[in-house]
């Protein structure tokens, strides 16, 4: 299927709510103050795109493409990037509330998460290795059978998970969370 091109285009203060973004292939474009909330992206093509102050919580992203995008103090709940086109997927996240939203069995090497709240999110079976979670918020985030090698949590708050089902190798933990790795033994610490 051949999307029309947009390229280098700003988009703001607009509502995809009930109408939606028309599909297509944008390209170097910004999305600044719109409201995604509930709205269609599949099949649409974002590359070198970024989003600032949006809400995108429980948009629908089946088959969208992702590549080099960022968002920047955006609402991003309940979003299932686990549904869109894994292929040259690339994202990184600053300042975002991604909480119920499912990144499991995608690759998602070397994703930033600069001061995000991550609660119940998803990551089983990703590949979330070399990524960072920094000053990000993990309380009740799932991790199972997640490559987290040299993934970066030692400014990460809330994580818990258990080293015998997740690849841990040379991640980086500070003393205050590398407690959270110890909560499924059921030991006791004092």
């Amino acid at each position: 299927m051949n999307l029309p091109f947009i390229c280098d285009k700003i988009f703001k203060k607009q509502i995809y709510t009930d109408k939606p973004l028309p599909k297509a292939e944008y390209d170097n474009c910004q999305f600044i103050d719109c409201n995604f909330s509930d709205a269609f992206l599949s099949y649409i093509s974002f590359i070198d795109c970024e989003f600032i102050n949006c809400n995108l919580s429980s948009a629908k992203v089946k088959d969208a493409t992702f590549k080099d995008v960022i968002f920047s103090d955006c609402k991003i709940m309940g979003v299932l990037f686990n549904m869109c086109n894994p292929f040259l997927l690339a994202l990184s996240f600053k300042n975002c509330s991604l909480n119920l939203s499912a990144f499991n069995n995608l690759k998602l090497k070397g994703t930033v998460f600069n001061l995000c709240s991550l609660k119940q999110t998803d990551f089983s079976d990703a590949d979330l290795s070399y990524s960072t979670f920094l000053n990000s918020d993990l309380d009740q985030t799932i991790f199972n059978k997640t490559n987290l090698s040299h993934a970066d949590f030692t400014t990460s708050k809330n994580i818990i998970l258990n080293p015998e089902f997740n690849n841990l190798n040379a991640a980086k933990f500070s003393k205050e969370n590398v407690l959270g790795l110890l909560t499924s033994f059921n030991i006791i610490i004092e």
